[in-house]
């Protein structure tokens, strides 16, 4: 008997025929179906919506949600599940492009026939032609309607910056319309321009016509200014009168003065660093880390480093450990 490959099952069988009859796989095939039957319906629902009323059958495009795919059990293939005309996403409309054509009813005969599905729930799996011509029509009636909302959107937009570029001219031009301010008398003046101050005051408003601003014309008329001519001191300036910065100026012995600290000083900073650097490196817990430099020691001792646990001082170990060792030497 030869051996016959199960797409739907995804195993070689070496019973025939008879493993399409099998209890497995009638079981794989309802749950198969059943899932390609749920998207069929849906599209089907969309259809006849987008017939009663097309404002659905146009939304705006989404990648994440509009480039879905259906996998078409009789075609064995993935199918986009929407469709899309320019920004528009059209929901359902890919599958039931699909589900009408040709190529997919030809594919659906041959898949029944080789899994051994039931005749009578082929029908389910298809979508006639007429049905998918009135959500065709359905569809463009839509996106013209969706053509024109957007026309006249775009119009009242235009109509509304329209309505603010005229305002704005208006009340440029009205600004530009307005009588000039008054100002106070230059130096030099005519004797006239009191009279002149005068009868601007009086439009302005507050008691008795006083300004409310503060008084800019405190000079007297025909009070003039004398230019005393700039004053520098002799010697010094800075670096607005071109004159030499402080760390090249020399002093009067002829040496120049020294700003900031010196190479030598510069070289032992350095050193310290280095050596700061290489203390971080050891051990923490080393003999002589904790040692106190605050305390006086004479110089006839050694450097103390500590005891035990670095506290207390060298030469008292040593004194306990000396005590320690006569005591055992009188018991002996």
């Amino acid at each position: 008997m030869a051996a016959q490959y199960c797409a739907l099952c995804r195993r070689t069988a070496f019973a025939g025929r008879r493993h399409r009859y099998s209890a497995a796989h009638r079981r794989r095939l309802r749950e198969a179906l059943g899932r390609l039957q749920e998207e069929v319906a849906a599209a089907r629902a969309a259809a006849a919506a987008a017939g009663e009323d097309g404002g659905g059958a146009v939304r705006p495009y989404d990648p994440a949600e509009h480039d879905r795919r259906v996998w078409c059990l009789c075609c064995g293939r993935g199918v986009r599940r929407d469709g899309r005309r320019g920004g528009l996403a059209l929901p359902r409309a890919g599958l039931l492009q699909h589900l009408a054509g040709p190529e997919h009813r030809r594919e659906t005969a041959r898949f029944w026939r080789e899994n051994g599905a039931e005749a009578a729930e082929r029908e389910r799996f298809l979508v006639p032609a007429e049905e998918y011509e009135r959500f065709a029509r359905a569809l463009e009636q839509a996106l013209a309607a969706h053509r024109q909302r957007e026309e006249e959107r775009i119009q009242q937009m235009a109509a509304g910056i329209r309505e603010a570029e005229r305002r704005q001219r208006e009340t440029v031009q009205a600004a530009l319309q307005e009588p000039e301010p008054c100002t106070g008398p230059s130096v030099g003046s005519s004797p006239v321009a009191p009279e002149r101050d005068a009868s601007c005051n009086a439009d302005q408003p507050g008691p008795s016509g006083m300004q409310a601003g503060p008084d800019l014309n405190w000079m007297e008329s025909g009070q003039a200014l004398t230019f005393i001519g700039h004053q520098e001191a002799e010697g010094r300036g800075n670096v607005h009168t071109g004159a030499k910065p402080p760390w090249l100026t020399e002093k009067e012995d002829g040496s120049k003065q020294q700003i900031g600290p010196s190479y030598e000083e510069f070289l032992k900073q350095i050193l310290f660093l280095e050596e700061k650097q290489k203390l971080k490196k050891l051990p923490a817990e080393r003999v002589g880390a904790n040692f106190d430099h605050t305390s006086q020691t004479g110089d006839s001792w050694l450097p103390s480093f500590g005891r035990v646990w670095n506290h207390g001082r060298r030469w008292q170990s040593r004194h306990q450990f000396r005590t320690e060792s006569g005591e055992k030497k009188k018991k002996r």
